[in-house]
This record gives structure tokens, C-alpha cells and sequence, in this order.
């Protein structure tokens, strides 16, 4: 069985790559652009297909993503050559963390009920960058299903305020405590 590769390898790489040539924000531009290509099924069949050569790869490739750095490029090549193209969201996903990581900022994904208002979200943003003592990039998602209250991922960090979980906790308290009669 052949070792997992990760993307995360290739994005120290090329991280590396960007700030030699004081360019991390366009390579992040760049990356966002290749990982929406490859968003396209019939681009990503194609380069998945066994029967198109390599170098048709390579060409289509370079004729659809002409307009990013040479050096990005260079690496989505040696993806589709090693036949790791799956990999590539791995690869924005790392390099965004090395980035966030150089920068001193920390993303943070706010789960609610229903959508936020933008003075609750101000208030969210700086208890959390208060916690972490980073700057915060704050994702919003709405999931009904946890009833109210909010839910915070920082990291690998989760704070569950959530309606739904401390419904659960409740509900684990009265199935495991016993009740004491009162005299």
C-alpha cells in the first residue's frame, strides 16, 4: 500500500517559495484560483483520465492557469505528473495555515441557529481574538439544528454553547443521577 501523500508537504514548499520572493499575498491569490479550476469535474476528469499523456495534462494545465505565477503552475504539474491532483486542496488549505501562522491571525468557524447580526458578530470576533490574543478571520455558518446559542471552532479548539448540547448534557444528567426523595 503506497503512503498517504499530503498536500501540507508541498504547501511548507511552496510557502517557502513565496515569502523567499516576497509574494505570499499573490500565491494565496493564486492558489484560490487553482483550487476553484479544479472544482470543474471535467477538468479534473480530464486530468484524472489514464488515456490523456502527461503532456497534454501539462498543456492544459499551462493554457488554463497561464495567468498565475510560473512557479505555482510549476507545482500543479508536478501534481498532475505524480497523479496527486486531489491533493491540491490540501495544498491551499496548508499554505492558508502557514500563512495565518506568519501573520500571527487565527480562523475561527461561528456556528448559529439563525444569522447573525453584525453587532453580534463584533462582539464574537473580540471575545474570541481576546482568547486566542490573535487576530481573527471569522466563517459564519448557519445550522438550525443546534436550536440556539452558538458553537466556535478555533482550531482544533471547540466551544459548544449550543441549545442542542446542553439539552444533551441534561438529558445525560437525568439518566445517570439518581433521584434522592425528599423527606
Amino acid at each position: 500500500m503506497a503512503p498517504k501523500v499530503s498536500g501540507k508537504r508541498y504547501a511548507q514548499a511552496i510557502f517557502e517559495l513565496a515569502q523567499e520572493q516576497d509574494q505570499l499575498d499573490q500565491w494565496e491569490g493564486d492558489l484560490d484560483f487553482v483550487h476553484g479550476v479544479l472544482q470543474d469535474e471535467d477538468f479534473r476528469a480530464l486530468l484524472g483520465h489514464a488515456d490523456v499523456s502527461i503532456e497534454n495534462k501539462i498543456k492544459a494545465v499551462d493554457a488554463v492557469m497561464e495567468q498565475i505565477h510560473p512557479l505555482v503552475r510549476n507545482m500543479v504539474n508536478l501534481l498532475v505528473t505524480k497523479g496527486l491532483v486531489k491533493v491540491a486542496a490540501d495544498l491551499k488549505d496548508g499554505y492558508l495555515e502557514l500563512l495565518d501562522e506568519h501573520r500571527g491571525r487565527q480562523r475561527v468557524e461561528v456556528t448559529s441557529a439563525v444569522p447573525l447580526e453584525p453587532g453580534e458578530l463584533d462582539r464574537i470576533t473580540k471575545f474570541v481574538a481576546e482568547l486566542v490574543r490573535k487576530e481573527v478571520v471569522v466563517s459564519t455558518q448557519v445550522d438550525e439544528s443546534i436550536l440556539g446559542g452558538l458553537v466556535i471552532q478555533i482550531g482544533d479548539r471547540l466551544l459548544d454553547g449550543s441549545t442542542r448540547s446542553r439539552l444533551n448534557s441534561l438529558r445525560n444528567q437525568l439518566h445517570t443521577e439518581v433521584a434522592v426523595p425528599r423527606a
